[in-house]
């Protein structure tokens, strides 16, 4: 993906007040920060926003937090969010690797949205659903964990599912035509875009206990 500098983007993630620029500071109390016990949900590589907007509208009973690796993208979340004011909706920019150094044992829900599927074998270990992730996730979770994917991208697909199963998680949905199902789905902007030129969207929710 080509990224774009978006001028002051800085200044912007910085100053917005759905960005969490401490996040360390939080680090296992985050529910104390919403000023609710509900459960946590998190999306890795939220992008420009869309899912995890619309997420936040669409369940109020429920935190979403969403992270992003780079601000230039970031901003482009921030502008969507406009006037709107949604209590329950948090954004970090941050590395997916990192995770384990601002969360403790408190998200419920993890979702992977149309990640990078580095398809050379070589870059097999930085796909989102490869060992070098799958661990990082065990220390944020509470003690049941569950990861939903979306990709439109076998291989990715194809990969996850061993990833996963091998690591001890359960199935329960697969989906390779999504949209094709009555399963309750918010759409992202790659999705959007994807499905009006026909492409078909892989879906899948894991379980491990």
């Amino acid at each position: 993906m080509r990224l774009r500098n978006v001028k002051n983007a800085k200044e912007i993630v910085g100053n917005s007040s759905y960005v969490i620029n401490n996040p360390m500071e939080y680090k296992g109390k985050y529910n104390k920060l919403f000023n609710n016990g509900n459960p946590i949900c998190l999306e890795i590589g939220m992008g420009k926003g869309d899912f995890i907007i619309n997420m936040a509208i669409k369940y109020p009973n429920i935190n979403f937090m969403g992270i992003e690796k780079y601000q230039s993208i970031l901003v482009r979340a921030i502008e969507k969010l406009g006037d709107l004011e949604l209590s329950n909706l948090k954004l970090i920019c941050m590395d997916a690797r990192d995770l384990d150094s601002v969360f403790s044992k408190e998200i419920d829900t993890i979702y992977l949205n149309f990640s990078d599927p580095w398809p050379k074998t070589r870059h097999a270990k930085r796909r989102l659903t490869s060992s070098t992730f799958l661990p990082i996730y065990d220390k944020v979770f509470k003690s049941t964990k569950r990861i939903v994917q979306k990709t439109d991208n076998t291989g990715l697909f194809e990969f996850s599912i061993v990833s996963l199963s091998n690591y001890g998680y359960i199935i329960n949905n697969v989906s390779l035509d999504l949209h094709s199902t009555e399963m309750d789905n918010v759409m992202t902007e790659y999705e959007r875009k994807f499905s009006s030129k026909g492409v078909k969207i892989n879906y899948l929710e894991a379980i491990k206990k």
